[in-house]
């Protein structure tokens, strides 16, 4: 903007084209080609899959000594195999997809291929999906007659990967798991329900982004009730009295366990009996109590039953009680008795005399008189499945939120936090214990988050010109990890001059002879090289069951 200059004062040609100058300069800074290193970075383009699928094939096993210069790189490429495993596993189709096609940042000598995916997800649809999965699969254990598990490891130690050019590319995948929706009960969901990112382009989602979700009452609805089969039905906070956080916490304290909850190792050892400020001996009264404080007193009144309360928590006692009753029927009405709740009774009411109006009082409602709303109705198609949300758990309690990453959701956490049904076998009831002792640790250990300054990996390999991207099929994409994987710990075993330890497509660490007492120390690989190793291990697995279900070989259950 042209700077005020007072009155009658004019831009001369040389300041026009001064300004002209710095304003060229500026926009020239601004939308050059940036150069870094000497080196200009483009704007990249996605490659065609065929090119990193090339690349792979190519390279093979790295033993052709024409790649021997790419040998440093893919053992390079080893620091950051955990997180291309990751992103891999983070991002793997679910029951109901047959196929997923997944944005893919590779190397350009083949040495390592990530998924550049975030895979958000709306909660509530995600929780729904996976209520549907978990009656599909019911059925089809209880009609399926001759069930055959899958064979694991699903391909021979000695098999090299699959080609997937050549074997996966064209073969047509069995049907997905997919519930039969019906189009006039499940109308709000009908259409999109098992879509790969449902609702991206519709105002209930922000925009391609994906990050915030807004859903409308009857899509709520629906989605609660396809996913009714993961819910809890408790409403009543008092049926977790004793079997709270905080009792889990007071009970490790004080190194008693709840009767069905976690044991854990005493908090503090070693204390004496000496110690107690209050025991049988050194008592003013001399009461003697003979009979040991049962558990529970002891957890629900921590100052009062117990001689050393340390690190105890306050239990809330009692909530409110809950009189809502969660309906089965959806033909009842919204408002309507319920046989379980008791009737109540008008037997012992007192009967007051009724107040005899005054005799000069002449009133009389005139004819045509109405109570107010009387044209309103008591009800309306969603007021019963309005209800039935503001009881519902988190997040089918919500209209809108923000998505998340599928891994972060847990879908069956709550069953664990509630008492293990007596009915159920000793090996669930031991899970339920073990997995509430994890849970409880965790969040006796949690800690806020420390903010920090937020840095791209993926960006900052995509800004050089080492990097490609691309689209692959997700299984695709697991086959050149897993070969990737392969490469770098065989270059590593082979660097080390280790030719006495072979390891096979199924990441088996094996001797090929009875070694030596020298040969033993020198082969012996630390705690990373392991750890890598078994997750590759598990990633193969996985990756060979989706291969096998690609080739037709099993259908989606097995």
């Amino acid at each position: 903007m042209a700077s005020y200059m007072g009155p009658g004062a004019e831009i001369t040609e040389e300041k026009l084209q001064e300004k002209a100058r710095k304003w060229q300069q500026l926009q020239s800074k601004r939308y050059s080609e940036k150069r870094k290193f000497g080196f200009v970075a483009a704007q990249k383009e996605d490659m065609p899959p065929e090119h990193v699928r090339k690349i792979i094939c190519d390279h093979g096993d790295m033993s052709s000594r024409k790649y021997r210069h790419d040998k440093r790189v893919y053992l390079g490429a080893l620091k950051y195999m955990p997180h291309a495993l990751l992103k891999l596993l983070e991002n793997m189709p679910m029951p109901w997809e047959q196929i997923r096609d997944v944005n893919v940042l590779y190397h350009v000598t083949g040495a390592i291929t990530f998924v550049n995916e975030i895979p958000w997800v709306m909660e509530p649809v995600y929780i729904a999906q996976w209520g549907t999965m978990w009656i599909m699969m019911r059925r089809e254990k209880r009609d399926r007659r001759h069930f055959k598990r899958m064979r694991f490891p699903p391909f021979d130690d000695e098999e090299p990967p699959l080609d997937y050019a050549d074997n996966i590319l064209d073969v047509e995948p069995l049907e997905a798991i997919q519930i039969d929706l019906d189009p006039d009960e499940d109308s709000p969901v009908y259409d999109w329900f098992y879509d790969h990112k449902p609702l991206v382009d519709t105002k209930f989602v922000n925009g391609s982004t994906y990050r915030k979700w807004n859903l409308s009452l009857p899509m709520q609805s629906t989605l609660y009730r396809l996913g009714n089969q993961l819910l809890s039905d408790l409403a009543d906070g008092n049926f977790f009295y004793l079997f709270d956080m905080k009792a889990f916490f007071t009970a490790k304290a004080l190194n008693i366990a709840i009767p069905g909850g976690p044991k854990f190792e005493p908090l503090v050892r070693d204390v004496s009996k000496n110690d107690e400020d209050w025991n049988e001996f050194n008592d003013i009264n001399k009461i003697i109590i003979r009979q040991p404080v049962r558990t529970e007193y002891r957890i629900a009144f921590p100052y009062l039953y117990n001689s050393l309360p340390f690190k105890v928590h306050l239990l809330w006692y009692h909530y409110p009680t809950v009189v809502y009753i969660k309906t089965e029927d959806p033909d009842l009405p919204a408002f309507y008795f319920d046989p379980l709740v008791n009737p109540i009774s008008h037997r012992h009411a007192v009967k007051s005399a009724e107040p005899l109006p005054e005799e000069d009082e002449n009133f009389e409602l005139p004819g045509d008189f109405q109570p107010f709303l009387q044209d309103t109705p008591l009800y309306s198609d969603n007021t019963a499945n309005g209800i039935a949300l503001l009881w519902a758990p988190r997040p089918f309690n919500m209209r809108a939120g923000r998505t998340r990453r599928a891994l972060d959701i847990p879908l069956v956490n709550s069953w664990y936090q509630e008492h293990c049904p007596a009915n159920h076998p000793v090996k669930v009831r031991v899970s339920y214990q073990k997995l509430l002792k994890c849970f409880v640790l965790n969040a006796l250990k949690h800690r806020p988050p420390k903010a920090q300054k937020k840095r791209y990996l993926f960006r900052s390999f995509k800004s050089t010109k080492f990097f490609q991207t691309t689209t692959l099929d997700w299984v695709e994409a697991g086959l050149q990890v897993c070969r990737q994987g392969y490469n770098m710990l065989n270059l590593l075993i082979h660097r080390k001059n280790l030719n006495y330890l072979h390891l096979d497509y199924n990441f088996n660490l094996k001797p090929v002879k009875t070694l030596t007492t020298k040969e033993r120390k020198k082969s012996r690989f630390g705690n990373a090289f392991h750890l890598c190793r078994e997750i590759l291990r598990l990633t193969k697995l996985v990756v060979d069951s989706h291969v096998q279900y690609r080739l037709g070989n099993v259908d989606c259950y097995q």
